[in-house]
Parts: structure tokens; C-alpha cells; sequence
């Protein structure tokens, strides 16, 4: 989660009520995220000691609205409905590259000028920022639209490590079920943590998830780089990790100067080109992890991290673990993996203090590295 400076919000308009939530649905929309915030403002558990929301699903265009697996969808709601919505949630689009209905963006325009809180969880960013309401803040969304997002709509900035980023009246989840995060944000913004906790454990959920999307990533160069100088750099660098290879030997790949470079990297992919490679670094050594017996100092080495400290160091601060834990969770048989006993604290992982302890030198955290300073690689 990341919280930044709130942009001033006018007053919530009379008409609008906090506690309706309208959740905007369109055609060919993913069956599973449109679905998250149905289920968690959509059930009345009033019964159970949880907050109560009214929900109102609407179409944001003509419909029924198919979905995955060929299952139709009829709201009870048109657009009309949203105007009476203290919160408004875009949950899904069917593509980054379509341009959303104009009606559905002047809903949302109009809802945030009066005040209402807009939320975009997955593709359902790009409709919030096709309607100018991303412009000049931080936004994240599914870490595999993350560049497209950021190549698209420049004037935004795409934070792809982030589940959700609550920007104060405009908010945005990551992709899946981080949407699950999302909305459990909002519920802990309105009725207190203790609120969004039983309600987390009622969806079997853990609450306030800690780390990112970093996890998750792959190693795939975005489809809409094909053919430009920067996918070329990023290609050639996958290709060599287990090389000495730094940001200055990417740009001169792409033939651009270093500073045009990471300004280009950072407006395309979202992040620093030293953090993107940092990243890829951390996932070719996890690939090992998983599937090979090799001994940690020649997963460093094979890596591109030259040493097994600077690894330790990256999988503490990108991945929350040491190497060591992450390899066991891969070969421990899942029987044993509760050996301590104690229970799992909103789902959080039980690892064995030892084996952090002994595998992860005394290091706090290790800071990303601002490369317009000219910080250098861990290369060296």
C-alpha cells in the first residue's frame, strides 16, 4: 500500500451518499475482478458486526454484458444510478488499447468534481485515466499493463511494485485479487482496521497484505515495446543477467545517451532502469531457486549480483524472505511447513525464525537507488 499526498477533493454533494458504492461493469469484462467488489460491498453481514454498504451494479453500457466464459451479465442499474454514489469503483476493462464510452467517463469526471471517491482496480485503471482523473498523481495497476499504462497516459505516474495506491479520493488496485486489497483499504479508511480484519478473515483474506507485485513479475518484454530501441535493451539484458552488464551498457544497446535513456525507461516502463534490472535479477535467481540443487554462491553469481550478500540483500527488500526460506518453500513438503505451531496472523507466512536469521546478513534494507543521482549499480 501506498499512501501519498492527498490532491484537494471538494465536498461530498448532498445528493451522494458515503455509503452507496456504485461498481461500473462493462462488456467482455473479466468475470473474477469485476466480481471483488460485488462481494465485498454487495453482501449485507450486518448479522456478523460488518459494516453495511449499498451497492448498486451498474452497466456502463448497453448490455447484457458477456463476460468470461460466455455468462451474461444484467445489472439491476444503468449510469444514472452512480450519480447517487459516495464511491464509485471500476473494477474491470476489456482492453488497455480501447478507448472507454464517453458516458461512463463523464460519470466518473462528474463524480469526482462532486466529491465522490473513485476507485479503478486492474484495467479498470485505464478507464479512470481516459477520464483525466489520473493526471498528476501516482496510480498502479496490474504490474503486466503497468508500461502500457505509463506509455499511455504520461502525465500519470505508474507505481507497478504497489497492490494499491490511495492518492485520497482517487485510489487504484493492482491486478486480481489485489483488488481484494483495494477494497479492503476502503472499508479500513471508513469503520477503523478492526472492521476491515473481520471482514478479511470472513473472506478467508489476509488483511493489509505487506510487499508488492514485485513477486509476480515476469520476465516478458511488454508486446507494445516490440520494435522499439528499449525493448531491444531490455531483450539483449535478459539475455545476459549473468553478465557484469549495468544501465550504461543498456543505453548504449538502445543507442541513446544515459540520461535520455533512464527518462525514457522510467516514462515507458514506470520504474528506474536500475530497479526494472535489479528485478529481472531477483526472478532468474528464484527460477534457480525452484528448480536447481546449485549452491547460493553461484546462484549470486549466475545471477548477476557477484556476490551472495548483495542477492540476500535484494530478496530481503523486494521479496520479504532470504534465499534460503524462499528455496525451502519450494522443497519443504506442505505437511511440515507448520512446524513451529503457532497460527498465522491475517496470513501471514510462518517461517522459521532460524532460518532468517542465519541466512540474512545484518542488513536493515538496502534503499532503491535514485539513478538520476548517479548511483551505481550493484554491479558495481
Amino acid at each position: 500500500m501506498q499512501t501519498v499526498a492527498a490532491h484537494p477533493a471538494p465536498q461530498l454533494a448532498a445528493h451522494r451518499d458515503r455509503g452507496t458504492v456504485a461498481v461500473i461493469l462493462f462488456q467482455h469484462g473479466p468475470l473474477f475482478e469485476s466480481s471483488i467488489p460485488l462481494t465485498v460491498f454487495g453482501v449485507d453481514r450486518r448479522g456478523h458486526g460488518l459494516p453495511y454498504y449499498r451497492l448498486l451494479a451498474c452497466m456502463g453500457e448497453a448490455g447484457p454484458l458477456p463476460t468470461t466464459g460466455g455468462i451474461l451479465l444484467a445489472t439491476p442499474y444503468g449510469l444514472a444510478a452512480a450519480e447517487a454514489a459516495g464511491t464509485v469503483i471500476v473494477p474491470a476493462w476489456r482492453s488497455p488499447t480501447d478507448r472507454p464510452p464517453e458516458p461512463a467517463l463523464a460519470t466518473l469526471r462528474r463524480a469526482a468534481k462532486e466529491g465522490a471517491r473513485i476507485l479503478g482496480l486492474d484495467s479498470g485503471v485505464f478507464v479512470l485515466a481516459a477520464a483525466g482523473l489520473l493526471d498528476g498523481r501516482r496510480c498502479t495497476t496490474h504490474w503486466l499493463h503497468a508500461p502500457t499504462l505509463a506509455r499511455r497516459y504520461p502525465r500519470t505516474q505508474v507505481l507497478p511494485r504497489e497492490l494499491c495506491v490511495d492518492d485520497g479520493e482517487i485510489l487504484t488496485g493492482a491486478g486480481a485479487a489485489a483488488g481484494l486489497d483495494a477494497c479492503l483499504h476502503v472499508v479500513r479508511r471508513d469503520h477503523g482496521s478492526q472492521a476491515a480484519a473481520r471482514l478479511a478473515r470472513r473472506l478467508v483474506f489476509p488483511a493489509g497484505r505487506r510487499g508488492g507485485q514485485t513477486p509476480y513479475f515476469d520476465n516478458d518484454v511488454p508486446d507494445e515495446l516490440r520494435g522499439d530501441p528499449l525493448a531491444d535493451a531490455m531483450a539483449w539484458a535478459l539475455d545476459h543477467l549473468t553478465e557484469p552488464l549495468d544501465v550504461d551498457a543498456m543505453a548504449a544497446r538502445a543507442a541513446m545517451s544515459r540520461r535520455s535513456f533512464d527518462r525514457k525507461f522510467r516514462g515507458t516502463i514506470g520504474v528506474a532502469p536500475l530497479q526494472w534490472l535489479n528485478a529481472q535479477r531477483v526472478m532468474y535467481a528464484q527460477r534457480m531457486l525452484e528448480s536447481t540443487d546449485l549452491p547460493m554462491d553461484q546462484i549470486a553469481i549466475r545471477s548477476g549480483f557477484g556476490s551472495l550478500v548483495a542477492m540476500r540483500g535484494h530478496f530481503r527488500r523486494m521479496l520479504s524472505t532470504s534465499p534460503t526460506a524462499y528455496r525451502g518453500s519450494f522443497r519443504t513438503p506442505p505437511a511440515d511447513r507448520r512446524a513451529p505451531g503457532r497460527p498465522w496472523p491475517d496470513g501471514a507466512v510462518d517461517e522459521d525464525p532460524k532460518d532468517v536469521s542465519e541466512n540474512i546478513d545484518p542488513i536493515e534494507e538496502i534503499e532503491d537507488k535514485d539513478e538520476d543521482e548517479g548511483e551505481p549499480s550493484v554491479d558495481g
